[in-house]
């Protein structure tokens, strides 16, 4: 693809070409279609550009070091973006009692990011600071869906209507609930409640900040 040729099509004079590329006018809306759709783009594609190549000149020195800043930072952010992992997060809070929604694709969530590819099945907030250091209060928890593995693993279960993430043992009469932050006493939860395991936790990750 050359000018001449995109001009031609147009059926423009190579001047007026110049002008559009100069900033020195601007494609009249028939030209505008004929030119989006010899270029396969979408009509708004060429608004937005020359809007923002008309405006920049227009603006005082300041504030034209105003928005080459911000464009250098909304630039930064972007690049940031593009090499951190992507999670999506339940909105909801594991002790809010969910259920079998844990596993809906109703259920609203918020993306987050991490400089590691972590594999998981879902994710969740930590609530709380039982189970400090290890998982701090607002932090992100990666759980496999699975049933109970070994005793001393930190999973996510389900007891009397609320998610608890716990390190479980099995016991005889049912599961000990033990938490890492020496503050808090074990809970323990009897067969007969029927605890549900959600998942174990893989992983975990203060969120970082794009």
């Amino acid at each position: 693809m050359t000018q001449s040729s995109i001009y031609q099509e147009l059926s423009i004079s190579r001047k007026t070409y110049s002008a559009w590329e100069n900033g020195l006018a601007e494609p009249h809306a028939k030209n505008l279609r004929k030119l989006a759709t010899y270029l396969k783009v979408q009509e708004n594609y060429f608004v937005d550009e020359t809007s923002a190549l008309y405006t920049y000149p227009l603006l005082t020195l300041p504030h034209k070091k105003e928005v080459d800043q911000l464009a250098s930072r909304l630039l930064e952010r972007q690049s940031n973006v593009s090499s951190l992992t992507a999670y999506k997060v339940l909105s909801v809070e594991l002790a809010a009692g969910l259920g079998h929604s844990y596993y809906d694709n109703e259920t609203d969530y918020e993306t987050v990011y991490f400089d590691q590819d972590i594999q998981h099945d879902f994710a969740s907030w930590v609530s709380g600071d039982s189970m400090e250091p290890k998982y701090p209060n607002g932090s992100v928890v990666l759980m496999k869906q699975t049933e109970f593995d070994y005793d001393g693993a930190v999973y996510a279960l389900m007891w009397n209507g609320k998610t608890y993430i716990k390190k479980v043992y099995r016991e005889a009469e049912g599961l000990r609930l033990e938490s890492i932050n020496p503050d808090y006493e074990d809970l323990f939860a009897p067969y007969e409640d029927q605890p549900s395991i959600v998942g174990i936790v893989v992983g975990h990750f203060l969120p970082i900040e794009v």
